[in-house]
């Protein structure tokens, strides 16, 4: 490996993690608003989440051979100048199907930024340093998932929707032209090994049932994360709490309970393994879900707080967990799991549409809890409780 200066800028990953999820869970908060704004269903409101998971799922297995051949930050940079555009377009639809549409096209854009990133860490910076570039990045996702959501609520609710997706696109373009004029150059561009490069077979990767199991589990980890903040915005709209545009937007201010106790969940799943990760994981999430059954806002809240940080816990045992069962193609194996988390996030945004209108916020909870359940399951009964743990981290 070439000499590269352990003196490297970590702001600029902090931004690329923003710029990833500064708008794909965006109008989460808005659903409320777009429901009376378009006479549409929770469901047909709740497209403007899925469409936007399942291009990501789409494009996701993808984008490693694209960035390799193009070079990380150039993608990293085209993608995030095109998101920027299918933002702003965002903001000129005139009815629910456009929105949608154009939601499809940001999710399209999004994974050149976080799939790209990743690998981008380890080709710049050297590997004393790389950990805390990932840190860096995983800190960045997480801050502009909370400030896509928390900005779409208080512009839309002082002004428009519309404006909501214009000040988003002016924020990802600051984002894009701070990562144009800051983010490192890579000095040296490394072969792409294994099947990827050589055409070789990837059946191994089908085969691998731990693999398997941890896509599975991957799945649940986001149904339980788009499924709760999707449809908890319904409840608190409605009465008797009755919650404005702007208080959805800060609602999601739990988040980032989550982002200071996920770290340490690195420590627990290190000292106590995979499966005691994933259960103490599920296990939070399963008893916030409940809570938020108590119909007292504060209540409401702290459940929320819980399943946040059971998600971010799951999400670093599952990520981990792809190192410790892969041992070559682990990029394309990152690619499989991208795709399973992310069918969960659209599955996750779509079906519990049908247990709302059949039994409310208490029906959704169930089928969470029963996700989760099976989540938990399929990792103790597939996962070996020998591997160890290994650093590959996944976007949230």
């Amino acid at each position: 490996m070439i000499a590269i200066p352990a003196k490297l800028p970590t702001f600029p990953v902090v931004l690329a993690g923003a710029a990833a999820f500064l708008d794909i869970y965006s109008t989460q908060p808005l659903l409320p608003l777009l429901t009376r704004t378009f006479h549409s269903s929770t469901f047909d409101a709740g497209l403007t989440i899925t469409a936007p998971t399942i291009a990501v799922a789409i494009v996701a297995p993808f984008i490693g051979r694209r960035a390799d051949r193009l070079g990380f930050r150039r993608v990293i940079l085209l993608s995030a100048w095109a998101l920027t555009l299918a933002t702003l377009l965002a903001s000129t639809s005139q009815n629910l199907h456009q929105l949608i549409g154009w939601r499809f096209v940001q999710g399209l854009a999004t994974p050149g930024i976080f799939a790209s990133t990743v690998a981008y860490i380890h080709e710049v910076w050297p590997p004393s340093h790389a950990g805390r570039a990932t840190a860096a990045y995983m800190t960045g996702t997480i801050l502009g998932g909370f400030t896509g959501r928390a900005v779409s609520g208080i512009v839309a609710a002082d002004v428009s929707w519309q404006a909501s997706f214009v000040v988003l696109a002016i924020l990802t373009g600051i984002v894009a032209a701070t990562l144009t004029l800051w983010l490192p150059r890579e000095t040296a561009r490394h072969a792409v090994h294994g099947a990827m490069a050589g055409g070789g077979s990837l059946a191994h990767l089908f085969r691998n049932r731990r693999l398997l199991a941890t896509c599975g589990v991957g799945f649940s980890v986001l149904f339980t994360q788009v499924a709760m903040f999707t449809y908890v915005t319904f409840h608190l709209a409605a009465p008797p709490f009755s919650l404005s545009t702007v208080a959805l937007g800060w609602l999601f201010v739990v988040y980032l309970v989550g982002a200071v106790v996920t770290p340490f969940a690195g420590h627990w799943i290190d000292r106590y393994g995979h499966r005691a990760g994933i259960a103490s994981a599920m296990a939070l999430g399963g008893a916030g879900a409940l809570l938020t059954l108590i119909p007292w806002l504060p209540a409401i809240v702290a459940g929320l707080a819980l399943c946040a940080t059971g998600v971010f816990t799951a999400q670093a045992t599952t990520s981990s967990y792809i190192g410790a069962v892969t041992a070559k193609d682990r990029g394309v194996a990152v690619g499989m799991y991208s795709t399973c988390y992310y069918a969960g996030g659209s599955t996750g945004g779509a079906l519990p549409s049908i247990f709302w209108t059949t039994g409310g916020w208490t029906a959704c909870v169930l089928l969470v809890v029963v996700v989760q359940l099976v989540g938990v399951a399929i990792a103790f009964t597939q996962w070996s409780p020998a591997e160890t743990h290994h650093d590959v981290v996944l976007p949230d």
